[in-house]
């Protein structure tokens, strides 16, 4: 299982459990029975999965985030320029601009980016 790749309902449930954590496990059944139709058992079910991956954790009956979506999102983005790009990400801004032409906004945010972390 690879932890940062989510199929379509698990990133859905993600999803709602950031928006409502922390959350029951009580009110998060009868969240997901409502937005997805589920029963308590396939509520578990996913949950678990995605606390296998380690971005929930569920603890006396309540679940809470151990990775926000940003860290989450980071670390997705992080994997897919290391497995593609061999971890470079100016060969990552190298090929996305090859199909798409940044904005002067864009190259200011990226700019700016570059700079509040540029190594001292």
């Amino acid at each position: 299982m690879e932890p940062y790749k989510l199929g379509e309902m698990e990133g859905k449930l993600a999803e709602l459990i950031w928006k409502h954590a922390p959350v029951t496990t009580r009110n998060l059944v009868e969240l997901c029975a409502d937005a997805f139709g589920w029963k308590r058992t396939t509520t578990y079910t996913m949950l678990k999965r995605l606390c296998d991956r380690g971005i929930f954790e569920t603890k006396e009956g309540s679940v809470s985030v151990l990775l926000s979506r940003e860290e989450f999102q980071a670390a997705q983005g992080e994997k897919f320029v290391e497995e593609t790009f061999g971890g470079s990400l100016p060969q990552f801004l190298a090929a996305f601009c090859r199909r798409k032409k940044l904005s002067r906004e864009e190259v200011q945010e990226i700019q700016k980016l570059i700079d509040d972390y540029k190594e001292e």
